[in-house]
C-alpha cells in the first residue's frame, strides 16, 4: 500500500480534486502528503535570472500555503516542496526515491471528437514516462 502522496500543483485553483484525493488516501492509510510545485527554468546563466527565481519561489511559497488549508486540520501529515528544472523529470525523480509513493494529479478531460488535444500535458507525461504509480484525478471542472 502507499503511504506517501506526492501532488504535483500548477498554482492554480483546479488543483483541489487531487488534494483531497490525496488528503484522503493519506487518513485512510496513515500516510503523507507532499504538495509539490516545480519552477520550470530557463537555459539562461543563473546570475541573470537568480531574482526572478526568487520572486517565483515566493510566490510559490505563498500559493503552496492556501493550497495545503484542506490540510491542515485533517490529521495527516504534510509538507510542501519547491523545485526547479523540468517540471516532469523533477516530479518523476522525487517519486522515484519512495518505493511506496503514488502521484495523484489532476488531468483534463479528454474530448472524443479531439482525443489528441492535450498529449502534451504534464499528466500525459507523466503517465507514460513515470516509472512510480500514478492517479488521475478527473472531476467535474472540463478545464
Amino acid at each position: 500500500m502507499y503511504d506517501h502522496f506526492i501532488v504535483p500543483v500548477d498554482l492554480s485553483d483546479r488543483n483541489a480534486g487531487a488534494i483531497d484525493t490525496a488528503r484522503e488516501l493519506a487518513r485512510l492509510t496513515g500516510g503523507r502528503v507532499t504538495l509539490m510545485h516545480v519552477v520550470e527554468t530557463l537555459d539562461l546563466p543563473y546570475d541573470e535570472v537568480a531574482e526572478f527565481y526568487a520572486r517565483l519561489e515566493e510566490s510559490a511559497a505563498g500559493k503552496l500555503e492556501s493550497l495545503l488549508e484542506p490540510l491542515k486540520d485533517s490529521g495527516v501529515e504534510f509538507e510542501r516542496r519547491i523545485v526547479f528544472g523540468d517540471p516532469a523529470e523533477e516530479i518523476i525523480d522525487f517519486a522515484a526515491q519512495s518505493a511506496d509513493s503514488l502521484i495523484v494529479l489532476r488531468s483534463h478531460r479528454v474530448d472524443p471528437s479531439t482525443p489528441t488535444h492535450g498529449w502534451a500535458t504534464l499528466s500525459y507525461k507523466l503517465a507514460i514516462l513515470a516509472t512510480s504509480p500514478i492517479l488521475l484525478v478527473k472531476r467535474d471542472d472540463p478545464n
